[in-house]
């Protein structure tokens, strides 16, 4: 939207004292520092290839690459072998490597299959940002809200041909009751839209396109699971009231956990409420901007990998911000988590959610000669799934599905991205011993949130 709350990495705080009818604590961001200076050091989105570089070639169709002559593709062969056998040895860079190019399958305990890549990269490490932007541009809209109360620019995603677009929450209700919602393609064609379905608790919502034409353009799904730091990525949205804009960028870092307040300004700075959104985010260096909430985060080969939703700002006495716009730290809401949420909105108008059932802290425990901060288990739900998988009041928990958790924010992150039914094995360390206990989670009751 065109005003976006700051966030700030999370800070170690005391916990409340622990009650039954808590899922997980959550540790808040605070939003308005007294003084001001930067939480993280600004700098520009890192460049996806060298200037001095040929620009590298990409094929629309997958599977296909760019003819090459025959004296090219020997000396292309022989550097690859060269640069295998490099990688071999020293466990090289995943980047160069990976098959951006093919589809991928991410389950997750659920029947997620990613699309194919629309684009096929000659050089996944360096990809030609030209042609992604291309194909990927058709598939983001501008979304407008308007209202008596205020009005607002974001960006959605076309999910499917039907006309079902996936944006935040915050982009679609930031008005207020009874707003308008306008979506305008690339093309620049204008069309109404109605609220499909919204969930608070992930930030994520789908709106339909009132008379979809029939030329609608799926963006592509990709899987979150394959990215790793470094990964080039581009962002696409309406910044600023800027339509179709892109930028360019790397995966700065996974599984970050962010969070909003329940009591931060809103898109429209007036105070929203509501229990506080906790996202195991991709951090990214592209340019985020208000106004890209709810556009694309995606890979070299056209798939999506991520909602951008929030960015870092460097905070300013009284709330005030120094620097109202991108400082290279943005961040998404997984594509795995949001292509779950939208599929359970377009079905059913509501998201089922993932309930572990402790309460927990942020503390370090010993661990050898060393300490490491970990998620400390306060209190235990009687009868929930923590409760039925043996877990106890002091218990460590310092990793989900070998993903780390270092505090409580981040376990909350981390079960949040999963989905009633997803079994996930926690990493529990106590006495200085570590063992691994597999949890099925189950639906977050109506009483914990």
């Amino acid at each position: 939207m065109t005003e976006q709350p700051p966030l700030q990495p999370p800070q170690p705080s005391q916990p409340p004292a622990p009650s039954g009818d808590e899922s997980e604590h959550t540790t808040p961001l605070w939003y308005g520092q007294t003084q001001a200076q930067p939480q993280y050091q600004a700098y520009p989105p890192a460049s996806a290839q060298s200037p001095a570089e040929p620009h590298p070639t990409a094929s629309l169709q997958p599977g296909v690459e760019p003819a090459q002559p025959a004296r090219t593709r020997r000396w292309i062969e022989l550097v690859a072998v060269a640069v295998l056998a490099a990688l071999l040895a020293s466990a090289g860079t995943y980047a160069l490597t990976r098959g951006d190019g093919g589809g991928v399958t991410a389950t997750l305990g659920r029947t997620d299959v990613s699309s194919p890549a629309p684009v096929v990269q000659a050089n996944p490490a360096a990809p030609n940002w030209a042609v992604t932007a291309a194909v990927v541009s058709p598939s983001v809209v501008a979304i407008t809200v308007a209202s008596g109360q205020g009005g607002g620019q974001g960006s959605g995603v076309v999910f499917d041909t039907r006309g079902d677009i996936v944006t935040n929450n915050h982009v679609v209700t930031g008005g207020g009751q009874d707003s308008k919602l306008t979506v305008t393609l690339n093309d620049k064609r204008t069309f109404d839209a109605t609220v499909v379905g919204t969930d608070p608790s992930s930030d994520l919502a789908v709106i339909k396109l009132t008379n979809a034409p029939t030329d609608l353009k799926a963006i592509a799904l990709g899987d979150a699971n394959a990215l790793r730091v470094g990964d080039p990525v581009m962002a696409v949205g309406n910044p600023l009231g800027l339509a179709g804009t892109v930028t360019t960028g790397i995966v700065s870092a996974l599984n970050r956990p962010v969070t909003t307040s329940q009591t931060s300004p809103d898109q429209f700075g007036q105070q929203s409420a509501g229990e506080p959104v906790v996202t195991n985010a991709v951090q990214t260096s592209a340019a985020i901007n208000p106004g890209n909430s709810g556009g694309a985060l995606v890979n070299g080969g056209g798939q999506l990998v991520g909602i951008n939703s929030a960015i870092a700002q460097l905070g300013g006495a009284g709330g005030s911000s120094s620097q109202s716009g991108n400082i290279g730290i943005g961040f998404a809401i997984p594509v795995n988590e949001a292509r779950g949420v939208a599929n359970q909105l377009i079905t059913t108008g509501k998201a089922r959610h993932a309930f572990l059932g402790v309460s927990s802290k942020d503390d370090f425990v010993p661990q050898g000669s060393a300490k490491r901060a970990a998620a400390v288990i306060t209190a235990v739900a009687s009868g929930a799934p923590a409760d039925k998988a043996g877990l106890k009041v002091g218990d460590a928990i310092i990793a989900v599905d070998g993903d780390p958790v270092d505090g409580a924010l981040s376990l909350v992150a981390q079960v949040r991205e999963h989905t009633p039914g997803d079994k996930v094995t926690l990493k529990i360390l106590n006495g200085g011993q570590t063992r691994d206990i597999t949890v099925t989670l189950t639906d977050r009751p109506a009483t914990n949130p």
